[in-house]
This record gives C-alpha cells, structure tokens and sequence, in this order.
C-alpha cells in the first residue's frame, strides 16, 4: 500500500514508520526536518508544510491513505485542527478516501458520562492539547459521510511511551481501556502495530477507537 505519513520523525509517527516498513508498505514520510529520519529501503523524505494545504495535496496524489502523526507546537494546540483540517480537504481533491488520525486520551470515557479530560485528574499542562484533540475528534465525527471520507481516529492509552513490541494488546471504542490493576499504557511500538492493523483490516471506518494492555 502506498502510505502518506505526516509526522513520521516524532516518538508515535517513528514507530509507525518502522512498523509501516517492516510489513512491506511504500511509505512518503513528510516531516519539517528529513535530517530527524533514518533514510531506508521504501521510504521516500518530504520536507512539507502540513499548514500549507496545496503543497500536501501535491504530496497525497496517487497514494491510498494518509496517517497523519502530527502534534502541534506548545501554546499553538487549536492548529491541530486547522491543520488536519486542511489535510482531509487535501485528501480529498487528491482522491485519498482513507484517513487515521494518530489522537488523544483525554475523550475517552473513564466513567459513565464521564470522559478524562473532564474528571479532573488530567494535569493542567495537558489541558490545551487534550482540548483540540476533542474538539478534532467532534469534527471527524460531523464529517459528511457522503463525501467519501474514510476516516478513523485512535486514541492512545493513558500512558503511550517508548517500550517494547510485545504484539499482545486490547482494543476498544469510547472507554479508556485499563489493565487488572487500573493502570491504561500501551507502548509507542505496540501502538503502531494496532494502527497498521487498522490500515490493514479497516475494522473501525469512521469511528474512534483505542488500545491497551
């Protein structure tokens, strides 16, 4: 499969682009700094403005999906919107149905009713980001289904960090996903195992969903 990765030289988007490698995927990698990406077999360096709709258009022609692991800079969360706003309407002039967006904890539900980013127990500092990442989450959703886009958007454990490829996980929808002892992690390598499955499989189209051990 032909993958557009935008974001490829952050800790998520680097373990998708290892994972989308590994599994025989040709992968475009558009990032601010190609420097920050290993150079290999399959994949092809873009220095791209993800701002700059035309230029991602060009980007996404002849490609069958797009994964976008872009994470706006500090003080600017409200341009993950604007951004991946641009990238589905890019998408779309470039005929590229198929759209994963790599999201946030903070919507999925931790009581009934009750989601993270409202229970009081997210720190403060996260409160910006966890904000747009909902708010993004709400505009995927109000996407015309008529206009063809396939998208999905997936959500992290509470906790996603460098770790292991154990390839042992569970999936879920709208409910942080928690282990035996109440804890919700999932590793940034087994993360991007579930999200080329879902390239894969397509089992959650215009849906959320989420992963943990």
């Amino acid at each position: 499969m032909k993958v557009v990765l935008i974001g490829a030289s952050g800790m998520i988007g680097s373990r998708i682009l290892k994972e989308l490698v590994s599994r025989g995927h040709q992968v475009t990698a558009v990032v601010r700094n190609p420097s920050k990406v290993e150079s290999r077999a399959g994949v092809k360096l873009e220095k791209g403005d993800v701002s700059d709709g035309s230029a991602v258009g060009e980007i996404l022609k002849g490609a069958d999906a797009v994964i976008s692991a872009y994470g706006p800079p500090t003080g600017s969360e409200q341009q993950l919107i604007e951004v991946t706003r641009g990238l589905v309407a890019a998408a779309g002039k470039a005929g590229v149905r198929r759209v994963i967006i790599v999201g946030g904890a903070a919507s999925l539900f931790v009581a009934p009713g009750v989601t993270l980013l409202e229970s009081g127990h997210l720190p403060e500092e996260w409160q910006a980001i966890a904000t747009a990442h909902r708010d993004l989450l709400e505009l995927l959703r109000e996407t015309d289904a008529a206009a063809g886009l396939e998208w999905t958007y997936f959500s992290p454990a509470g906790l996603i960090e460098p770790g292991e490829r154990k390839g042992t996980f569970r999936l879920g929808r709208d409910d942080l996903v928690v282990d035996g002892q109440g804890q919700s992690r999932i590793s940034a390598e087994d993360y991007a195992i579930a999200l080329v499955d879902e390239l894969e499989q397509s089992r959650y189209v215009r849906e959320r969903f989420t992963v943990g051990y």
